[in-house]
């Protein structure tokens, strides 16, 4: 019995010793091809650190040309191209809504069975993998270079991006009062209206809010397309190599994306008790992330 019981655990230990040693081999393996794409990147891109240090002194030396022109600020009245932008993001995130919880409910498989609901799940993917810079241009034709295409790329990129988002919440649901709502003979709208959204709706409400985020980011990248807002002259005085101007409409865009994101987190740390909003501090450090995000969705 005990030399059986010795063996058994000599066997386990092995095993884990085993599993160890598979584990290292392929963290090995992970790492050399993690070098490896690093190292093709770099050459792909032509990057060096060598030539970022012979123009150091250059940028240094320009740098000065970058300070802010408050004078331009107030003449161009930039905080009215501000506005505009601020209302291509919103103008296409209310036009987006009804297409987005229509597709995000019948595309859940708790209200549409499968496969049908792979119908609009189709729907709400191919919105979402067109980045809203490639709708843009889509839609020049339409409606030519202007803050209307602007707000059409982003009323089409909010459908796939907030659908799915409403589609995951309703697959997280609980199935109590679903099941009485069937139980006192309710009809199928009544069950998804009364039983389903019920359950959702603080989740859609903040989903909302944190699309409509990233929209007026996503308005602000296409203004520098010629899109409309606040890009468009940021767009300009760039290309006029007049960048004291160029930055006082930067300057423009942080108080603009600083301002609408506290907004909306403050009111979603309220609707989500368990979200806790983030101080100025960390908008201000994360600002260059998000809208490096946001160009590409």
């Amino acid at each position: 019995m005990s030399t059986d019981a010795d063996t058994a655990i000599e066997q386990r230990l092995e095993e884990i010793r085993l599993t160890r040693r598979v584990r290292w081999i392929m963290y090995g393996l992970l790492s050399v091809l993690f070098v490896a794409a690093l190292y093709g990147s770099i050459r792909l891109m032509d990057f060096s650190f060598g030539y970022l240090y012979q123009q150091w002194p250059y940028f240094t030396d320009q740098i000065v040309n970058y300070v802010p022109d408050l004078e331009f600020l107030i003449e161009e009245n930039l905080p009215l191209e501000a506005g505009i932008t601020l209302a291509m993001g919103f103008v296409g995130t209310v036009f987006g809504i009804p297409f987005a919880l229509a597709l995000g409910v019948l595309g859940s498989g708790r209200v549409t069975p499968f496969p049908f609901n792979f119908i609009f799940r189709s729907i709400m993917a191919v919105s979402r993998a067109i980045p809203a810079l490639v709708w843009f241009f889509i839609f020049i034709p339409l409606s030519g270079l202007g803050a209307i295409t602007s707000t059409i790329a982003i009323f089409v990129s909010t459908i796939g991006n907030l659908g799915r988002l409403f589609t995951d919440e309703l697959e997280e649901i609980k199935e109590g009062p679903i099941e009485a709502m069937e139980t006192t003979g309710a009809s199928k709208s009544q069950t998804v209206s009364f039983g389903m959204l019920s359950q959702v709706k603080t989740s859609f409400i903040a989903w909302t809010l944190y699309i409509f985020e990233v929209n007026v980011r996503q308005a602000v990248t296409l203004g520098l397309l010629g899109g409309g807002g606040i890009g468009v002259v940021i767009e300009v005085q760039q290309g006029m190599r007049a960048y004291d101007n160029m930055m006082a409409g930067i300057l423009v865009v942080f108080v603009l994306i600083v301002a609408v994101e506290m907004v909306s987190q403050r009111i979603r740390s309220y609707l989500r008790d368990d979200e806790e909003a983030d101080g100025l501090i960390a908008l201000i450090v994360g600002f260059p992330q998000r809208m490096a995000e946001s160009a590409v969705k």
